[in-house]
């Protein structure tokens, strides 16, 4: 495994396996570098094609790459053929690997407590208000206090700006997502600062999701290790993955 990516730190069941890589340790250059796996962003496709190559060597398979829309749809990803419009995939099956890109949205890694099922969630904050969590905890079909989440790098609250309308979008599902947003007082106009790993603690809180890990990672200020769109504008993605073992 390259030592530059980051295994989430979560009691995921021994058969569970999940890596999350930075933009370390690949071969893209200038905004994109180096590890940049978005195939969508402007960088040099076969340059793209050799930093995948590189992240498949730990892998058991070829992920499941998805055209995220920043939607609530789910691909089953082990039927998976071609690549799916959606923004989460889940697996039962033993090495079929979920992915999803980002560059200031939130992944999210889930599976339950008995290594049965595993899935992949890309969670901007429209996705996140249109219900991709929802969708992805009852495509799972376990109960969902025996799942297990790990919230990757995201944009952080320090910096995730956003208009009223992003708030109220929140609140008419949920009027406690109040606390989940500060004013932004260096605005010239009403602008909110979002917690976006909150506001997604609060849809898993509500389905009676409650082992849930991360949610400290700042894609936007931590330029070495992570790409940033709010930040960059052209710039890589970042991968969320996971698998079961055979």
């Amino acid at each position: 495994m390259n030592e530059s990516w980051i295994i989430p730190d979560w009691p995921a069941p021994a058969n569970v396996h999940a890596v999350q890589t930075t933009r370390a340790g690949g071969v893209s250059t200038g905004g994109y570098a180096s590890l940049n796996l978005g195939d969508h962003v402007g960088d040099d496709p076969a340059v793209v094609a050799t930093n995948r190559a590189i992240l498949r060597l730990a892998l058991p398979a070829e992920p499941i790459w998805l055209k995220q829309v920043h939607g609530n749809v789910l691909a089953d990803a082990d039927r998976a053929v071609g690549i799916a419009e959606a923004d989460a995939a889940v697996a039962r099956k033993s090495d079929v690997v979920c992915a999803v890109m980002t560059a200031d949205c939130l992944p999210l890694l889930l599976c339950d407590e008995s290594g049965t099922v595993v899935c992949a969630v890309h969670a901007g904050w429209r996705g996140l208000a249109g219900g991709v969590i929802e969708a992805a905890v009852a495509a799972m079909k376990v109960a969902p206090a025996s799942l297990l989440v790990w919230l990757g790098p995201a944009i952080g609250p320090q910096a995730f700006e956003v208009g009223e309308e992003v708030r109220q979008a929140f609140l008419a599902y949920d009027p406690d997502a109040q606390k989940a947003f500060v004013p932004h007082a260096a605005a010239t106009e009403q602008k909110w600062l979002a917690d976006i790993y909150l506001l997604a603690r609060q849809r898993l809180g509500l389905l009676g999701v409650t082992k849930v890990y991360g949610g400290g990672l700042c894609t936007f200020s931590d330029e070495e290790r992570f790409f940033s769109y709010r930040r960059d504008g052209a710039t890589g993605r970042l991968a969320s993955l996971i698998w079961l073992d055979s």
